[in-house]
């Protein structure tokens, strides 16, 4: 059988009752798990590449290919078994998607992929886009070196310095105030190339979930309002209860504008800064459905995951409207123990989800992972109700039962 499979951009990938289609998604986190399940619901199988048959989307999932997200013969397989391929995290190797892209249709593309994997070509690509976009990113400068430290501008400072590729969640940055911070964080990071931004008055963070099919049309969810602990997502709040309608305008003409050019086919998420002025920043852009888009499963028509399976598929986009205020929180490993985050890691048990289920709204989604640990994402909790102050009541329950300190 020949790896290579034309894909007219015109044609729909629909799924046959006597022969399933088959969709590709490379890794196996928990967002190949919820993509598997939308996927499956909508008619077609899913193969997964991933290192670890024992992964979150390899629990569901009707194949996985065990292999590493390079390697050759892993990449054949997927390509000849499947219609078209998207991955779930944005650190596969563009080398990877390229080909890929030879032998079935790609959504997103490793082009749009490459961007979002290194700071920055991602903060050139949002300067370029600017007169598009109408925002630009904060101030920054690359460090690739101490006659880069000594060269910084003294606006800059303080800042955060961050890796050029391979950070999320907070890893790869440190916040410093001075060159000498920067410089000690530098050569802590053993000298890799790094970003650093200038600290800005920040009033809230706002992330805006996009999609765009291959036909160029996009559409737009509901402005989040998410509030980070330690670099991690820990709420999502929709509507945003900060967010005014010019700046929610403002942030979705923006991403329209990115996805544009860029380009893009799939789903993308934007973060941006909300100033203490009111003006907005661009922040960085994460290639794939996004921690803080969960709430659609929940509370929107279309859910992220069932907007990446048909972008893939080559489908008319859903409905985006949200029919239920909202708010999400991330469970992370800390609660498997006794109090919570400043808990004894010895003492692991079972959390209280009878409790969490008996409250109002409550839609719990467990990742399936074994091994609890601190700062791990295990799940998510998100709550619905008639009113955002009554999911937002529901939340703060949730979080005397799982000992999380508001």
């Amino acid at each position: 059988m020949s790896d290579s499979k034309p894909s007219s951009p015109l044609l729909s990938i629909l799924p046959l009752a006597e022969s399933p289609t088959w969709l590709g998604v490379m890794g196996g986190g928990q967002l190949g798990r919820m993509f598997a399940h939308a996927a499956q619901s909508m008619g077609y199988r899913v193969a997964v590449l991933e290192p670890t048959v024992k992964c979150p989307a390899g629990q569901v999932a009707e194949h996985v290919v065990e292999a590493s997200y390079d390697d050759a013969t892993g990449l054949h397989d997927l390509a000849v078994q499947c219609e078209a391929v998207t991955t779930e995290f944005e650190n596969v190797p563009a080398s990877s998607l390229e080909y890929l892209e030879k032998r079935v249709f790609v959504a997103p593309n490793a082009s749009c992929v490459s961007i979002a994997q290194d700071r920055i070509a991602e903060k050139r690509f949002f300067v370029e886009c600017a007169p598009h976009s109408g925002v630009m990113p904060a101030p920054h400068a690359t460090i690739a070196s101490h006659a880069d430290i000594d060269a910084i501008e003294d606006d800059l400072l303080p800042g955060i310095l961050k890796t050029v590729r391979m950070g999320y969640d907070g890893k790869g940055q440190v916040r410093v105030r001075t060159r000498e911070d920067v410089r000690a964080a530098f050569d802590a990071m053993n000298g890799v190339t790094c970003l650093l931004e200038k600290m800005l008055p920040l009033a809230y963070e706002v992330s805006v979930l996009t999609a765009r099919g291959h036909d160029g049309v996009s559409v737009v969810y509901p402005i989040a309002e998410n509030v980070h602990r330690d670099g991690i997502l820990f709420t999502t709040t929709v509507p945003g209860p900060n967010v005014s309608a010019a700046c929610a305008k403002q942030a979705q003409d923006a991403a329209t504008a990115i996805v544009a050019q860029l380009g893009y086919v799939g789903v993308l998420c934007i973060e941006f800064f909300v100033l203490a002025d009111g003006s907005l920043v661009v922040n960085e852009m994460a290639p794939r459905p996004h921690n803080s888009g969960h709430y659609t499963i929940d509370a929107c028509v279309t859910s992220q995951f069932a907007q990446q399976v048909r972008a893939m598929a080559r489908l008319p986009l859903g409905e985006v409207r949200q029919h239920s205020p909202a708010v999400m929180l991330n469970i992370l490993g800390d609660v498997w123990f006794e109090g919570g985050s400043e808990g004894d890691a010895t003492a692991a048990r079972e959390p209280a989800w009878d409790r969490i289920l008996a409250l109002p709204g409550a839609n719990l989604h467990l990742y399936g992972k074994d091994d609890p640990r601190r700062a791990r994402k295990m799940g998510h909790v998100t709550f619905v109700a008639p009113t955002l102050e009554q999911a937002q009541d529901s939340l703060r329950q949730a979080c005397a039962i799982l000992g999380i300190t508001e």
